[in-house]
């Protein structure tokens, strides 16, 4: 798996990051919104690097002009609801890319076992095509693995981009087993996971960061 860590590099990435991680700042939801969906274009910006281009000769009202274009446009599939957000700053920059949405959810046993549940999917026909997953917590790696494999039935893509706000060392670990085909962007990493399967220090549950909290 190839794995792009974005916080290698000093840039305005990690000013948003930082806030998303402050609680402080964390009260005011819009900002955190904001700041998310900042993220994803950030992404979007640096995973279109990656992606196959050509040239066309496009009309300026003096001349021609060889231009380079993407070749063609990505999936974006998004994991929901924490995913909202990122998903609109990635689509901000493809924004003629087709869309698909999976729920994923923890169901707790108790206090230290959990499942993950994907219970909904609206997706287009992936088949040999470039699919970009949007997940902003990549904490156990379960839920990416599981929806990944439950899109599958909309074809089989020719390339998967995993992107994610803040991963966990072991969610990273599981994946590269997992999906070693894939290539992962973060924007940045921690060591930890507590007993409970959360990030630490992370900056909490994003979803509810966003739209409030679930009963």
């Amino acid at each position: 798996m190839e794995v792009h860590l974005l916080n290698q590099e000093n840039s305005i990435l990690q000013q948003f990051v930082s806030e998303l991680r402050d609680v402080s700042i964390q009260k005011d939801s819009m900002r955190f919104r904001k700041n998310i969906e900042r993220v994803g274009q950030i992404m979007a910006y640096e995973v279109s690097k990656k992606l196959s281009w050509v040239e066309k000769n496009i009309t300026t009202p003096l001349g021609v002009h060889q231009s380079k274009m993407l070749s063609e446009q990505p999936v974006l599939a998004t994991i929901l609801r924490a995913g909202i957000s990122m998903h609109h700053g990635l689509l901000d920059f493809f924004d003629q890319a087709d869309c698909a949405f999976i729920s994923a959810y923890r169901k707790h046993h108790d206090a230290h076992n959990f499942e993950i549940v994907v219970e909904y999917l609206a997706c287009p026909n992936i088949d040999n095509r470039i699919l970009i997953l949007i997940d902003p917590m990549l904490a156990t790696g379960q839920s990416i693995d599981l929806t990944y494999q439950a899109i599958l039935k909309r074809g089989t893509p020719k390339e998967l981009h995993i992107v994610s706000l803040i991963a966990s060392k072991d969610g990273v670990d599981y994946l590269k087993k997992k999906l070693p085909h894939a290539t992962l962007w973060l924007a940045d990493m921690d060591d930890t996971l507590n007993e409970n399967g959360y990030i630490v220090p992370g900056l909490g549950d994003a979803g509810d960061l966003c739209f409030g909290e679930k009963i």
